[in-house]
């Protein structure tokens, strides 16, 4: 699976502008409505909310992947923010995060949930593609370094 299966090319924002966790939450679900008829809003910050309950999402370095299962998607789909100026999202490394890829998968997409995630989070991971997408603030150029194969970076 790579990132090019489940993010589209509207699904990126940059230079987003938010003071709390809980405002990005908000943004973010309102974003993904905005692009997907499946995806209300309010549902979307609850079930992103509940999962957060659990335990954060940060994952240190910056990074936040705040995911949550919604009953009438029918494929995980994901949106990416560079937020402006990082906010605490009490990460793991307890570092603020700029750099958020939120994932929204149906209720029963197990493996294919996991397998998403496994695959933004070994992205995520990589010091120089959060560099790249830290120095440029241009839309399309979020999402063409987001969905890169990850054989072509290896190489």
């Amino acid at each position: 699976m790579e990132l090019l299966d489940i993010i589209g090319s509207d699904a990126v924002m940059t230079g987003l502008k938010v003071g709390s966790k809980k405002r990005l939450l908000q943004e973010m679900a309102s974003f993904a409505a905005g692009r997907d008829p499946l995806v209300p809003a309010s549902q979307c910050l609850d079930a992103l909310q509940e999962r957060e309950s659990l335990g954060p999402t940060g994952m240190g370095g910056g990074v936040a992947i705040p995911h949550a299962r919604l009953s009438q998607l029918d494929r995980v789909v994901g949106y990416f923010a560079r937020l402006e100026k990082p906010v605490d999202f009490e990460a793991v490394d307890g570092l603020p995060v700029d750099l958020v890829f939120m994932l929204l998968a149906p209720q029963e997409a197990g493996a294919e949930h996991l397998r998403a995630l496994a695959r933004v989070s070994r992205t995520l991971r990589d010091a120089q593609i959060c560099d790249k997408l830290r120095s440029t603030g241009d839309a399309s150029a979020l999402y063409a370094i987001l969905t890169e194969p990850a054989a072509s970076r290896a190489a």
